[in-house]
């Protein structure tokens, strides 16, 4: 029978941690000052004997005394000190990659939150871990403080997914939902989010959908027993989103969100799409994020929770950091290395055909109408619904069209042509409509 509690280990776990900043910190100091709850439930104590960071100098409000200082994070991975590397660092290449490669080279266990490094190198470093039978731990990479990756690698272990889908970047959801709620353009909402630390000074990765497309490629290898293959993503951001399309799918029936989504076989998707309000994800709002996994026998499960920030992020560390310590070693992907399937080997083109939000912006007058319904006419996509309200300067209006269900290249072929039209003003927004149940 095990006993009430776990029994500790005589030598404490020695972490080295690189880079110190929000995460990094936070976790540094969630050692220092909760260690004993820490140790009651993982058995062991840790102790930080090494760290890096940009500035030796900054107060990060904990005890530096005992713990070495290295300006080179990669020389963390050759220290006889160090069974745990944490690694805080981020970025596909560079010192985090050197930092990684070599620890797990030399038998240590690493923790990390760069998703970026894991969707283009995580064939390559699983089989490091492998091979040197050493952990490669990354909860904190996706979702932040929800257990997205320990509840689909084994809490859902025994089911067969046969999707995987989600909002996993909180800057994109908190811009959606404020443009939604007070009108405000895209780069007003964009400024304000950068101010309140929400948005990078440089926002390219969250608001084109490439921080959210990491993860996603990260949650398929997963499920879906595969290498990941971020270069097999389909990708689109959220810059083309105007305040009156909040408008108009409202009276649709719809909200618009950042939503990746992954099947079996198929090109995974990360896009601005439309849901139905009545959808778990379309009540996702603010800074949160949500993975959903439709699954047999266990059917769809939802997790919600904070995708960001020091203390969800931390909290996902810290749990690695307790997996390590009771041996809770699992395969980096679900499987070993050599089990997984090709991740490269999905169909071409932009997923199975789906309903599509289209608005256009048309000059005014009579016989519009008649020239884009040609259009779509020749490439047999059909119209379920039409909006026209009001007018915009120049005399020029929104229409709006809701399509029954069509591909995406058959569609941007037409509104290729469509922008062609002297009577189309800008170049058209397409997103995809997904409604429940719908493989896509």
């Amino acid at each position: 029978m095990p006993s009430d509690k776990p029994q500790k280990s005589a030598a404490p776990l020695r972490v080295g941690i690189a880079g110190l900043g929000v995460v990094g910190g936070e976790v540094a100091r969630q050692i220092s000052h909760h260690g004993d709850t820490l140790a009651a439930v993982a058995g062991r104590d840790f102790r930080i004997t090494v760290v890096s960071a940009r500035s030796r100098d900054a107060d990060r409000g904990f005890d530096m005394a005992g713990i070495d200082w290295v300006d080179n994070a990669a020389e963390i991975a050759e220290r006889d000190d160090v069974d745990i590397v944490v690694e805080m660092i981020g970025g596909e290449e560079g010192v985090a990659l050197e930092l990684v490669t070599r620890a797990l080279e030399t038998g240590k266990h690493v923790i990390t939150a760069n998703k970026a490094m894991l969707a283009h190198h995580g064939t390559r470093l699983a089989g490091l871990a492998e091979a040197n039978n050493v952990g490669l731990m990354f909860e904190a990479a996706i979702a932040g403080g929800i257990p997205a990756v320990k509840s689909l690698r084994e809490g859902l272990a025994g089911n067969r997914v046969s999707r995987v889908s989600g909002i996993l970047n909180g800057t994109c959801n908190y811009i959606l939902t404020r443009m939604e709620k007070t009108g405000e353009p895209f780069d007003e909402v964009l400024a304000d989010a950068q101010k309140l630390g929400y948005a990078e000074a440089e926002p390219s990765l969250d608001v084109d959908g490439i921080d959210a497309a990491h993860k996603l490629t990260i949650l398929a290898a997963i499920a879906f027993g595969q290498t990941p293959q971020f270069d097999k993503v389909a990708i689109s951001g959220i810059r083309d989103v105007s305040a009156v399309d909040f408008a108009y799918a409202k009276q649709l029936g719809f909200r618009i969100k950042l939503v990746g989504t992954a099947e079996p076989g198929r090109m995974p998707r990360m896009q601005t799409c439309l849901l139905p309000m009545s959808t778990q994800l379309a009540k996702v709002d603010g800074v949160l994020n949500a993975v959903e996994f439709d699954a047999d026998p266990v059917g769809s499960v939802v997790l919600t929770g904070p995708g960001a920030g020091s203390g969800a992020t931390s909290s996902a560390v810290l749990s690695d950091l307790v997996d390590l310590a009771c041996d809770r070693i699992p395969f980096t992907f679900g499987r070993p290395v050599a089990a997984l399937a090709d991740g490269s080997a999905v169909e071409n083109g932009g997923g199975p055909d789906t309903p599509f939000y289209v608005r256009l912006m048309v000059v005014d007058k009579p016989g519009v109408l008649a020239d884009i319904t040609s259009v779509l006419q020749i490439h047999d996509i059909s119209v379920e619904s039409m909006l026209q309200q009001g007018r915009a300067p120049q005399d020029t209006v929104a229409l709006v069209l809701a399509t029954h269900e069509v591909g995406v290249e058959r569609l941007m072929t037409a509104l290729t042509e469509i922008e062609s039209l002297s009577c189309v003003m800008a170049a058209p927004v397409a997103m995809p409509i997904l409604v429940p149940g719908q493989e896509g």
